[in-house]
């Protein structure tokens, strides 16, 4: 009699599908379970690696791993998850072409990790520009260096002064490093354009809250509020944007200016497809995760990630959840792996600490 291997089904090749993939293919014994990778790219980005290739330091095939050649034990779909009935063990997925179908699993993975977070901004879908794919870092660095171009060959100073006004909205780890890259980037560039110079550019990054890098001491996050300005950063601490139709900023301090190159790195969400499951979501739309990152009173369900509420064992309050950053994700990724393996053979979970040893 041949017994059907159980099909583990992982929603989302970012960081924890690919990592919980990767190792599964290693810890699995042969004929123990087969795993199925389902995401809407064919390739995994390393997002931490975006502004050095927007600044054109590092080559963008440099931060993209195709999917296929890691997880070479792995079926992999490229396509949308539409839907998600664990009750079922079912998923509807949707390919690129073609026709929807549902895909049958035993043991379901939830790693479709978080979505950009906007706002109902007058003229921001029009005129933001997001950041979080390679697309985007190169079209980035493009749009930047034609704003050079645009300066140097225009005698109108209002288009000019347009042109070189380099906005940044969202002082988190990506707006940070996006906005100290890029304003290297177009100094080095400067070299070429005689007629500009770092004077002639203006660089604004913009936050709401009191303080950026929240995952950060407040010491660190000051002094890196220090470093943008002495670089002639402009630094906007509790400051919302409350229009930009036609590339007229218009901020809640007052401010008011043009800029052609407004780049949205507010924040991140999780991913709504989890709002059209029948997984427990807590106030935020995350699965609500166990420290050993089973899905809380769901019987062979996982999550990790930006996606997943997982209590953070390494504070003092009870309440304290892991923050959506790629070092949870990458080590939760490789516990998540192991407590999967662990459940198949029917032995101890282990919960998920964040160790930097």
């Amino acid at each position: 009699m041949v017994t059907k291997q159980p099909r583990i089904l992982i929603v989302g090749g970012g960081y924890v599908g690919m990592y919980t993939g990767l190792r599964l293919q290693r810890r699995l014994r042969k004929g123990e379970a087969t795993v199925t990778v389902v995401d809407t790219r064919a390739d995994m980005t390393y997002q931490p690696f975006l502004p050095e290739a927007a600044a054109g330091n590092l080559e963008p095939r440099h931060m993209v791993v195709p999917l296929r050649r890691v997880l070479n034990k792995c079926e992999v779909l490229v396509g949308n998850v539409t839907g998600i009935n664990h009750a079922s063990r079912r998923i509807c997925f949707r390919p690129d072409e073609g026709t929807e179908r549902e895909l049958e699993y035993d043991v379901l993975v939830i790693a479709c990790g978080s979505v950009a977070k906007t706002l109902p901004i007058p003229g921001l879908a029009e005129t933001g520009i997001a950041f979080r794919t390679a697309a985007e870092a190169i079209y980035l660095r493009n749009r930047v260096l034609s704003r050079l171009d645009l300066a140097a060959a225009t005698d109108d100073p209002r288009i000019r002064e347009r042109a070189l006004h380099f906005v940044f909205v969202g002082g988190g780890y990506a707006g940070i490093e996006a906005i100290a890259e890029l304003q290297d980037m177009a100094r080095d560039a400067l070299r070429s354009y005689p007629t500009l110079s770092t004077d002639d550019m203006h660089w604004t990054m913009v936050e709401a809250t009191d303080r950026v890098l929240p995952e950060v001491s407040l010491d660190m996050a000051q002094y890196t509020v220090r470093q943008l300005e002495s670089a002639g950063i402009a630094v906007r601490l509790n400051t919302k944007v409350e229009s930009l139709v036609g590339g007229h900023v218009v901020l809640s301090d007052g401010a008011e200016f043009d800029s052609d190159t407004v780049v949205w790195t507010a924040g991140v969400r999780p991913n709504p497809l989890l709002e059209s499951s029948d997984l427990p979501l807590d106030d935020v739309k995350r699965v609500k995760c166990r420290a050993d990152l089973h899905v809380v009173d769901t019987p062979d369900a996982w999550a990790a990630g930006d996606c997943a509420a997982v209590p953070d064992l390494t504070k003092d309050s009870p309440d304290a959840l892991c923050g959506p950053t790629a070092q949870h994700a990458v080590r939760q990724a490789k516990r998540l792996g192991d407590n999967i393996v662990a459940s198949l053979r029917g032995k101890e979970l282990r919960d998920y600490r964040l160790a930097y040893a």
